[in-house]
């Protein structure tokens, strides 16, 4: 019975060690996202094609995937914005160091790797490894 249980423990503690890695433990394979339209609260915002509210929403998104933002509200035109992500390269450097190649692999494998390009966009403010704002500049819907 203890052998099994010695067993068991062993398998568990290798199997979080080798299947964590900086990137995921830091900022996990999504991230929230706090979308805002800018002067705008009744425009309809909807997230790689699918609507997920009104003027201000958050929602979580994958890491490894851009994400397309497009607002709409009556008599405007429609708008749509591109948020770029980019190479978490300290984390991933961390992971490399910290797990070796598996700490990579899952890195990728998982999409924790990426993040919102928040230093090359302005409307894109990082507060925290997990929690980004994004904010839609929506001035050329001119309301009566």
């Amino acid at each position: 019975m203890k052998r099994s249980t010695l067993l068991v423990l062993t398998i568990t503690i290798l199997s979080s060690i080798l299947f964590s890695s900086c990137g995921v433990m830091f900022g996990g394979s999504k991230y929230n996202a706090n979308i805002k339209v800018k002067d705008h609260p009744n425009a309809e915002i909807y997230a790689n094609g699918e609507k997920i509210g009104t003027g201000e929403v958050s929602a979580l998104f994958k890491r490894n995937q851009p994400l397309k933002i497009e607002v709409k509200q009556d008599k405007c035109q429609e708008k749509t914005k591109n948020f770029d992500n980019t190479f978490r390269t300290g984390n991933f450097i961390l992971s490399a160091i910290s797990f070796g190649i598996t700490g990579i692999a899952v890195d990728l494998g998982t999409g924790a790797a990426f993040k919102p390009d928040h230093k090359n966009d302005p409307a894109i403010e990082k507060l925290s490894d997990k929690n980004y704002k994004f904010t839609v500049d929506y001035s050329e819907c001119k309301e009566d």
